[in-house]
């Protein structure tokens, strides 16, 4: 089972930056969805059974609640921490509802368009019962695709050096790594950083 997920870099007990991990060891083999066009942001539809909207504030206590659900304590966000990150100014969330754009929601990435054209995935977490529809896929393309409209040229994120599904999924989806952030974890494990050119 794979979870892709961006955590946060501590540094002498300080949030400093933002990091990719995705949780739970194991595997799980993300399809590529089908773009179709329909709706503002329901272009990243077609085989994949969800749409993509923005956030809403009135959505925030259950992506907390999704975010506790896919990562144990200490990997997990706070409630401060994903509230930080998520109001951050260059930030952005998106959200997939299974069906209509007003049912549950599924999953959910939040990313920032950086300095000097250069944007962060901050974390992609997704509801078990909701794995393996490619729903990975859709909502990194959907970040990808706005960070291009705010002008990156490129896009970055960290990924724990142990965690072969998400370094995977990440390649597969053009990302490479350019370097390594020792004890990165809390749990000191060490962070692998991955980029892609986005234009």
């Amino acid at each position: 089972m794979l979870m892709v997920r961006p955590r946060l870099r501590r540094k002498q007990g300080a949030i400093i930056s933002n990091s990719l991990n995705c949780g739970k060891p194991g595997t799980k083999a993300f399809s590529r969805p089908k773009r179709a066009v329909s709706g503002r942001n329901s272009s990243y539809n077609g085989r994949v059974p969800f749409t993509v909207r923005d956030f809403q504030a009135a959505d925030f206590d259950t992506l907390w609640r999704i975010d506790q659900a896919c990562f144990p304590a200490g990997i997990s966000y706070s409630r401060a921490e994903l509230r930080l990150y998520m109001r951050r100014r260059a930030s952005f969330t998106l959200i997939a509802v299974s069906g209509e754009p007003d049912a549950a929601i599924a999953g959910f990435i939040v990313a920032e368009a950086g300095a000097r054209a250069r944007g962060h995935i901050i974390t992609i977490d997704v509801i078990a019962a909701a794995r393996r529809f490619g729903m990975g896929s859709l909502l990194l393309r959907a970040a990808e695709d706005r960070l291009i409209s705010a002008g990156c040229r490129s896009v970055e994120l960290e990924t724990a050096v142990d965690n072969a599904a998400a370094l995977l999924f990440y390649k597969r989806h053009g990302y490479s790594v350019v370097t390594t952030y020792p004890r990165y974890y809390s749990n000191g494990v060490d962070a692998s950083v991955l980029e892609k050119t986005l234009v």
